[in-house]
């Protein structure tokens, strides 16, 4: 092919990207509502579309919508869960950081789950690590407003730390407390189907339902953690 008819039939295939872009947009936020996000996915005449938080993907033409987990066979990512993990509104977590903080751990939680303050004491034996706790009141009133307390607290992570590790008890409520945060945070939780509490999201994009020990964490840290 001769260099001019290869950059006019470049240019073309430049436009026809544009346009890909305009029309998967439309299609999907006729379907489902506002695009949060449109970007590549990294496989060949797929789009990666953001909606309400949620992750799916999308033909050229958005003929056809797919919702599932894109799984790099190379090295075994989910990248579809590590796209969802990063993310993730962590200014409404509470906030632990134990040394370097460099491995990553976020969790959602109830504040009179049993294995939740199991795991709050195997936590306290971790290394390296940045805990982001989202309340996650879903065993009844007391919950709520236990999770409210915490969260009204002047030290959040402190309310938390001392009521789950030790029984101690939480601080009154004051009168004038903005909640919309709590209430976000088990919108999340709703949102990502979190049907338990412990659950456990790690950097990786590996998911677990329920009570790990920390020995497990760290397994799940190690290959990230080099």
């Amino acid at each position: 092919m001769k260099l001019p008819l290869l950059a006019a039939v470049l240019a073309c295939v430049s436009l026809v990207a544009v346009a890909d872009e305009t029309d998967v947009r439309k299609a999907v936020e006729a379907k489902l509502g506002k695009v949060e996000k449109l970007v590549r996915a990294p496989m060949a005449g797929i789009w990666e579309v953001t909606v309400d938080g949620q992750v799916f993907y999308s033909d050229d033409k958005a003929t056809y919508l797919i919702f599932g987990n894109l799984l790099e066979t190379r090295t075994g990512k989910n990248l579809t869960a590590e796209r969802q993990f990063n993310s993730l509104p962590l200014d409404l977590a509470l906030k632990q950081v134990r040394g370097s903080g460099k491995h990553i751990l976020v969790t959602f939680e109830d504040p009179n789950c049993g294995y939740c303050k199991k795991l709050a004491k195997d936590i306290q034996t971790l290394k390296d690590v940045t805990i982001y706790t989202f309340l996650y009141p879903v065993l009844g009133d007391d919950s709520y407003e236990k999770s409210k307390a915490i969260w009204c607290a002047p030290d959040k992570a402190k309310a938390w730390i001392d009521w789950m590790n030790n029984g101690k008890a939480l601080p009154a409520v004051p009168a004038k407390c903005d909640t919309s945060g709590l209430d976000k945070s088990a919108q999340l939780g709703r949102k990502l189907r979190v049907n338990g509490t412990p659950a456990l999201f790690f950097a990786s994009g590996e998911r677990v339902p329920g009570y790990i020990p920390a020995a497990e964490i760290e397994k799940r840290f190690a290959p990230a953690g080099g």
